[in-house]
């Protein structure tokens, strides 16, 4: 980037540049300064306003304190010799003829918790009035919250907007109430924030002062330095400028002869050490400048032979790319016919066993026949979706998944009897999914024909269907063991060969899993091993 600026420009509008950026630095520095007198000025403002008002709650604190002990000395010493009223009534005038201050400020204010207002010395128009639900122009219920405050063990602050009895202006006030329990008043002071704004108001004229000073001996610093550096880029300019069109009339010969630069020619010693490698690089250029018409002479005939010897591998790498591709497209329509024509034969004998088991009833022969039948049928589904999946898109419908699942272990159950084991299913009725019907075949018939085949024998495999938390559960738990968990989604792995199979039913459950963001678990402690799959349910669909 800094190439493409200074591309074409002269060593004088390079320094005059440079001059400028520095005295760009120089004017961020100050303003960082100013702005760093800012925030400690914002700081300072922030503490005093914290201690001033810190001060000022320990002053009304203490006044409302010294009030209510007063008014519990009379409770408790006189109360026996006057009447409640009486002794309400002297104790009010005693409050109001000794506090407050010239400002208009100081004074005691006293509310019963009904929010009526018992003492306000200089707001005798209130006196009987009920200012319960009374706002301020913020909406705080002032009344209402002193009042609340008061009655915690240690009574307590309300920050608000009051008329200021000198100015007749509203202004904040911050005041400290606390409760007379036996007599159920709330007694309190307060004071008015503005003395700190005239407090902040006269630090910002010193600041802004300061600031001037500081701006004022900056910018003068910066002229100065700024003179200076012009005087002395002169200088420098002048010199460096001789020196290359020194070098600049000798990189003119050396295009044409084969020269060097003369030594006492040059003045500034930095340049003196270039002259060396200088003269060093003509000579190295000139010689090599030999050597490359030598090279070139046998490159061309390098270069003939090389292009002959691309041409032939490209033309057998293409031959090699036709056979694959054709190999590829064999395989493919291999497998496609070879499902076709696997799908006849199965549907004859599942067919037959049916009429069979109609005419002649079930035979331990005919159910072994049977299971073998359908789990050829599924090994035939799973190689029937592989082939299809990438060519087709599955539509989704809502399935009740609880009879959809319920006819899947109807369809294993003979399969499962011939591995001697028994289906036990519990199943929540009712529960309704919306999913591709051939994607959730695959995912619960491959999950029962792994069990049925690496169930322990004669132990009965367990299908739950449930709603908790939101999710749809489908597990299927089996007494078996699984060596690792993680691979056996994996394409072609099989857990025990002795089983057969291709390996691949788990391996689409987990690629219709991802795609439908189906999460599933695998568990197995060596005697247990549950498969969980939590489906969205109805209602995450809608919102989604």
């Amino acid at each position: 980037m800094f190439s493409n600026i200074f591309k074409n420009k002269k060593i004088t509008t390079i320094y005059i540049w440079g001059m400028f950026i520095i005295l760009i630095f120089v004017l961020l520095f100050a303003l960082l300064l100013i702005n760093d007198e800012y925030n400690d000025f914002d700081r300072d403002i922030a503490s005093m306003r914290k201690n001033y008002i810190h001060d000022q709650k320990e002053i009304i604190s203490f006044d409302t304190n010294r009030v209510i002990n007063y008014i519990s000395y009379v409770y408790n010493n006189r109360r026996d010799h006057l009447p409640e009223e009486a002794l309400k009534k002297e104790v009010l005038n005693t409050i109001e003829q000794l506090y407050g201050r010239q400002d208009g400020t100081g004074y005691i204010f006293i509310y019963d918790f009904n929010g009526t207002n018992l003492s306000d010395p200089l707001g005798l128009h209130n006196i009987g009035k009920n200012l319960y639900h009374f706002k301020d122009s913020k909406g705080v219920e002032v009344i209402k919250d002193l009042i609340n405050i008061s009655q915690k063990p240690k009574g307590g602050f309300v920050e608000y907007m009051w008329t200021k009895p000198v100015t007749g202006k509203e202004t904040a006030k911050i005041s400290y109430a606390k409760a007379f329990m036996p007599w159920g008043w709330m007694v309190g002071t307060g004071i008015y924030l503005d003395e700190v704004e005239k407090l902040i108001s006269a630090e910002k004229s010193e600041l802004k002062e300061r600031l001037i000073k500081y701006m004022m001996e900056i910018l003068s610093l910066t002229v100065i330095l700024f003179g200076i550096g012009l005087t002395g880029l002169g200088v420098v300019n002048h010199l460096i400028g001789r020196e290359i069109d020194s070098f600049s009339r000798f990189f003119k010969k050396a295009a044409k002869s084969h020269t060097t630069i003369d030594i006492d020619q040059i003045r500034l010693f930095e340049f003196k050490k270039m002259v060396k490698y200088v003269n060093e690089m003509v000579d190295t250029i000139h010689k090599r400048k030999e050597k490359l018409k030598e090279v070139n002479l046998s490159l061309e005939k390098r270069v003939e032979q090389k292009t002959q010897d691309l041409s032939e591998q490209n033309k057998l790498l293409e031959k090699e790319k036709a056979f694959s591709e054709s190999l590829v497209r064999a395989q493919d329509s291999f497998i496609k016919h070879s499902i076709h024509e696997i799908n006849t034969p199965l549907a004859v004998i599942m067919t037959h066993i049916d009429i069979r088991k109609m005419k002649f009833g079930e035979d331990k022969y005919l159910s072994k026949i049977e299971a073998a039948s359908k789990m050829i049928a599924n090994i035939y589904d799973d190689l029937s979706y592989m082939i299809k999946k990438d060519r087709f898109e599955y539509e989704k419908q809502w399935i009740t998944f609880s009879l959809f699942l319920e006819g899947r272990i109807d369809f294993f159950e003979e399969i499962a009897k011939g591995n001697r084991h028994k289906i036990i299913c519990e199943v929540e009725e009712g529960i309704e999914i919306y999913f591709s019907d051939i994607e959730l075949q695959r995912i619960v018939d491959n999950n029962l024909s792994n069990a049925i085949k690496y169930a322990d024998k004669n132990t009965d495999i367990e299908v739950k269907l449930r709603q908790k938390d939101g999710l749809i559960v489908l597990e299927f738990l089996t007494q078996s063991k699984i060596a690792d968990t993680k691979r056996i989604f994996e394409p072609f792995h099989q857990e025990e060969e002795r089983h057969g199979g291709f390996g691949l039913g788990l391996e689409i459950v987990r690629s219709i899993c991802k795609k439908e963001n189906v999460s599933v678990t695998v568990l197995s402690d060596g005697q247990m091993t549950i498969f969980r799959y939590n489906f969205p349910t109805k209602e995450e669909r809608y919102v989604v």
